[in-house]
């Protein structure tokens, strides 16, 4: 099993690029789409639930800034461990690999209850002040109090599912999306509509999807055909371990716990300065913008473990036309997504209500919201770069910069002068200026970074 599990992982150094990109990548892709279904299946239904349909999706939308930033701490794992432990495979250190797995299932352990502990005790203040309202209040708490008694389950699905994709084995991490995302689709209509039970029945099959998704993912990496295995020994924390995981994942949890943070700043700006239907217009959005970034983040999840095990064993060249190819694709496809979304956003918000009013405010503002868009496919392809080639500082900087530096106070401040579209504004605003400076940021470290010097500071 350790030969063929070395032969499995040499290949991403040896085979032809465009194969490997196939095959690392397509199952990615396919389980991140698969994966986003989970909030825009429930989303779509129930925005069309008779007659409260427009109140359910904003009360929903509100538990966004929740669910995001709980999923942030599965993303400082897979983000920033599963890289690691892919860099440290091509070094050729199977030992120091395992304990950064163990590690970050004891992490996500000890995350999970502090989280569930926290927004259980504080969930109905939370809420008010992220955007609910009297009238979205109930539906608010209905699906989030049910969604966190599955907190474990999302920390380990998303969280562990990387260090399958880092073994070369995308088309098995797939399956544990596929497992889930499949029973959500069929779940969802059965508890919402057949039992009558609304938002909560949304709130169940979540749970239950999540469940089988999570155990798929810790089964395989405690059986046999797992080279990276869950050992009780490796589970120990490790300061250097944890040091190590932290440095690398800081960036993309900021990346991920921030925008729980702008979801808040926006809901928050749409409710005082537009009211409850702003708001609902907001959750169409994102969930749009959740649907166009599932395959580009499943393209760089397939892509990172690539880049790092080549940059760990100091193929640099490979590197280089690696990340010429990630960096391309994620600029067209963005691109070409967010153009549909300007030019026929009434097409898309009719997907998730029927619900004139509110389709008709989505249509004005969505081509303002999504005009950043059109140039951010470079900033996802060069973070994960970044990431894949262990430069923690530089993506931490790029994403504190769109979102904290830029972003938030943007939000805040233009709607005092030109009213409730400055909130939308600030959205393209700093993705714009977001994406150049990572393009600056790139050209100017990439060759000082490919070196021997600089892989060997990496510990």
């Amino acid at each position: 099993m350790a030969v063929q599990a070395k032969t499995r992982e040499e290949r991403m150094a040896t085979e032809s690029i465009g194969k490997l990109m196939a095959s690392m990548t397509l199952p990615a892709i396919l389980a991140q789409i698969i994966n986003i279904l989970y909030s825009i299946i429930d989303r779509i239904y129930i925005g069309h639930m008779e007659g409260v349909g427009a109140n359910a999706l904003t009360g929903v939308g509100v538990t966004f800034c929740i669910t995001v930033f709980i999923s942030a701490f599965s993303a400082f794992i897979s983000n920033g461990a599963a890289p690691l432990a892919a860099i440290w495979l091509g070094k050729g250190d199977r030992e120091r690999a395992e304990k950064i797995l163990g590690n970050s299932v004891s992490f996500l352990l000890i995350c999970t209850l502090v989280l569930m502990a926290f927004f259980y005790v504080f969930q109905r203040p939370l809420l008010y002040l992220f955007g609910a309202s009297d009238a979205t209040i109930s539906y608010a708490i209905d699906y989030l109090s049910i969604y966190l008694a599955g907190t474990l389950f999302v920390e380990m699905a998303l969280g562990l599912n990387a260090f399958i994709i880092c073994q070369s084995q995308p088309r098995t991490a797939m399956f544990s999306v596929l497992i889930g995302a499949v029973a959500n689709i069929i779940l969802d209509p059965i508890f919402i509509f057949g039992f009558h039970m609304g938002v909560k029945g949304a709130a169940i099959a979540t749970v239950i999807s999540q469940g089988l998704s999570a155990a798929w993912v810790v089964s395989f990496l405690m059986g046999k055909k797992s080279s990276l295995k869950i050992r009780r020994s490796c589970m120990r924390l490790e300061g250097k371990v944890l040091s190590s995981v932290f440095s690398l994942g800081i960036s993309p949890f900021i990346m991920n716990a921030t925008e729980s943070f702008i979801s808040i700043v926006l809901n928050h700006g749409l409710q005082a300065y537009g009211g409850d239907m702003h708001v609902g217009s907001l959750t169409i959005m994102q969930s749009i913008m959740q649907l166009f970034s599932a395959p580009i983040n499943g393209f760089t999840q397939g892509m990172t473990p690539i880049v790092s095990y080549n940059y760990g064993a100091q193929n640099f060249d490979r590197v280089k036309k690696l990340y010429r190819w990630m960096i391309g694709m994620c600029f067209g496809f963005r691109f070409l997504t967010t153009a549909t979304s300007m030019i026929f956003p009434q097409f898309y918000a009719g997907f998730f209500t029927n619900e004139t009013e509110l389709v008709a405010l989505t249509g004005k503002v969505m081509p303002v919201f999504m005009a950043g868009m059109l140039v951010f496919g470079l900033q996802n392809g060069i973070q994960p770069t970044f990431l894949a080639l262990g430069q923690a500082k530089i993506s931490l900087f790029i994403a504190v910069l769109r979102k904290i530096i830029l972003l938030i106070p943007l939000a805040l401040i233009l709607p005092r002068f030109v009213g409730v579209m400055g909130v939308y504004y600030a959205e393209p605003i700093s993705d714009a200026i977001s994406a150049t400076t990572a393009t600056l940021l790139f050209v100017g470290n990439i060759r000082k970074i490919l070196s021997k010097e600089a892989l060997a500071k990496i510990q």
